[in-house]
């Protein structure tokens, strides 16, 4: 199949952008890499008569340091986070999920604003977001607006953006001191969606006790989740009082809408999900550790 006919626009600037988005209402829609609404669009599961191309406008791309945050413009390809130093320093949750979304075609082309606004909950970004307690500066016509990670995801394939409103940018806390990170998944074969994984990061204090933990869990509901329970239970403790499999079951112990397809049944993805974060779980606290 092929989309259904649609008007090209090419604007200048984020500005035009967003007035022209804010012009043509709901018959709009922002185009950057394009890896996921392409596809949608030939299968004509979405028809938009206008198409904004957004990836070239240079103001949304880039990667810098501001104000004790690491800044990743929304244009900025996978495949540029994948190479660039700071985000491996910075933000190494970030650098390490990119290697594991699509094949390097699609990172290619892909944008981290474009991963995270699609929300799809098997994808990656959006559970390290999550996790890291990321902003994400949402840019319209009105002005600009900064949106917590844990407000942004609201339902299946939808976001808190408005229908005008472009994803700019992504502040992502920069972690230091003795911390740890570590992504995993399961999934059929290399560039498949996940058929359960997480994205987990944790500090130690001096005394090796669990200061701050966030672990992003994708694949296992129709948004992205985060595992609070888990995350609760672990503060504070130090990691021999806890148990790799006990932080695996905690996180999965609570959810309710996991999805069941042909790639396997719910209560399959909750036990490769409970895997996943034990397995997750040892390697960031073994970094944490400086094992």
């Amino acid at each position: 199949m092929k989309a259904a006919p649609f008007e090209y626009h090419r604007p200048d600037s984020v500005a035009d952008a967003t007035a022209l988005l804010a012009e043509l209402g709901d018959d709009a829609k922002a185009i950057a890499g394009g890896q996921s609404l392409v596809p949608m669009l030939a299968m004509r599961l979405s028809i938009f008569e206008h198409l904004v191309d957004i990836g070239r406008l240079d103001e949304m791309k880039g990667v810098e340091r501001r104000d004790g945050h690491l800044w990743v413009g929304g244009g900025t390809t996978e495949a540029a986070v994948e190479h660039h130093p700071e985000v491996a320093v910075d933000v190494p949750l970030l650098a390490r999920s990119t290697p594991l979304i699509g094949h390097l075609q699609i990172r290619n082309r892909g944008t981290v604003g474009g991963s995270v606004a699609h929300a799809d909950p098997a994808a990656e970004y959006p559970a390290v977001v999550l996790a890291l307690d990321a902003e994400l500066e949402a840019t319209s016509a009105a002005g600009r607006r900064v949106i917590a990670a844990r407000d942004f995801f609201t339902g299946l394939w939808t976001t808190a953006l408005g229908p005008a409103e472009l994803l700019t940018g992504i502040r992502f806390p920069v972690w230091d001191g003795r911390s740890g990170f570590a992504v995993r998944e399961l999934t059929r074969r290399h560039g498949d969606f996940a058929i359960a994984g997480t994205a987990l990061a944790v500090q130690l204090d001096g005394d090796d006790r669990v200061t701050r933990c966030g672990i992003g869990l994708f694949g296992l509901g129709s948004t992205p989740t985060r595992a609070t329970v888990a995350e609760q239970s672990v503060s504070g403790r130090t990691p021999t009082e806890i148990s790799a499999e006990e932080v695996g079951q905690l996180a999965v112990a609570d959810l309710e809408d996991v999805p069941h397809d042909l790639n396997g049944s719910a209560s399959y993805r909750k036990r490769v999900g409970a895997a996943m974060v034990e397995r997750a779980w040892q390697a960031a606290i073994a970094e944490a550790s400086g094992r």
